[in-house]
Parts: structure tokens; C-alpha cells; sequence
């Protein structure tokens, strides 16, 4: 995901979880065998609008995919 054409996250990942998809950020394994976020949005604000805009741009690229197989 890119902010402003000024800043890149990478490893985002879209999971289709049982309460509905949501965006798990880029994580590192701890020694203990836990997993930390590397980087992560502060408010619940930012962690909607970041959800939801890369839900959005998944369901655009689908439907094209969808239109392009069926042509």
C-alpha cells in the first residue's frame, strides 16, 4: 500500500476470516514464537480506512478478472 507516493508498506495481507475479511499487517516471528506487527495503524480510524480501501481495490481487481474471463 502506498500513502501520498511518499510511503510503502509491503506484506500487507487481505484474510477472508469467519467474521469477514480483514488486513493482517506485516508481522516477524519472535524467538518466543509470537508474532509482532512491524508496523501498524495507531487509531481505529486509519485501521478502517486502510481495510476498506484494500477491500475495495481486491473486489475492483476481481470483477475485472471476473469481466476479462468471460469476454
Amino acid at each position: 500500500m502506498t500513502f501520498d507516493e511518499a510511503f510503502v508498506i509491503h506484506g500487507l495481507k487481505l484474510i477472508e476470516g469467519e467474521n469477514g475479511k480483514f488486513i493482517a499487517m506485516p508481522s516477524r516471528k519472535m524467538p518466543d514464537g509470537e508474532f509482532k506487527d512491524i508496523v501498524h495503524p495507531i487509531s481505529p480510524e486509519l485501521r478502517k480506512e486502510i481495510t476498506d480501501c484494500i477491500i475495495q481495490k481486491y473486489e475492483e481487481v476481481l470483477k475485472e478478472d471476473t469481466a476479462a474471463e468471460v469476454e
